[in-house]
């Protein structure tokens, strides 16, 4: 396996009680406040634990609090040790 090739990951995040909050808030404000929140979050994560440049986050998933990112899999591994992160998984294409 290529340790320095990048590929597609979902990484799905342990529960939060403000992610929660702010999913119940079922206004129009509600769900902006949750995108910021969740974007904010997932960046910040990906900063802590991933040197900046090394990585392409593609999109943050609301409904099931987590994002995909373009990433190695040396830095998946760093992910899957993360306390925020519940499970990293390589996107599976379906034939």
């Amino acid at each position: 396996m290529d340790e320095t090739k990048s590929e597609l990951h979902f990484v799905f995040m342990n529960y939060d009680l403000e992610y929660e909050r702010l999913l119940s808030n079922k206004t129009k404000r509600g769900a902006h406040e949750l995108d910021l929140y969740l974007s904010r979050k997932h960046d910040e994560v990906l900063g802590k634990y991933l040197r900046p440049g090394t990585y392409n986050k593609t999109l943050s998933l609301v409904i099931v609090d987590g994002f995909a990112v373009q990433i190695t899999e040396t830095q998946a591994n760093v992910l899957r040790s993360a306390k925020e992160v519940r499970i990293v998984e390589k996107d599976q294409e379906l034939a």
